[in-house]
């Protein structure tokens, strides 16, 4: 049976799409973590993760590595979770360490 997080993920991932120049910042979070990754679709690659406990420290942690790639825009997948809480931490967390999106 589908979620309604699947579902939404789902309606997300038809409208967005990360390229080389672009890559697309695709959220996860579990119980215990959370995960970001930077993905080229184009070519199914992934540039780039972090994980932990705290979406701020993984936040800046993405958004350095994203910079240490030469990565300076992105495209925001929150996952088909809420854009509250740990994702909205996780997001301003990377725009203020330097990444655009």
């Amino acid at each position: 049976m589908q979620s309604a997080r699947d579902r939404k993920h789902r309606k997300i991932r038809a409208k967005i799409s990360g390229t080389a120049l672009r890559p697309r910042l695709c959220v996860f979070k579990s119980n215990t973590a959370i995960y970001a990754q930077l993905i080229d679709d184009e070519k199914a690659r992934t540039l780039a993760s972090a994980k932990g406990t705290d979406a701020l420290e993984v936040g800046a942690a993405i958004a350095k590595k994203a910079h240490a790639k030469k990565i300076k825009k992105a495209v925001f997948d929150r996952g088909g979770y809420v854009y509250t809480g740990k994702i909205c931490a996780l997001a301003e967390s990377a725009r203020k360490a330097g990444l655009k999106f």
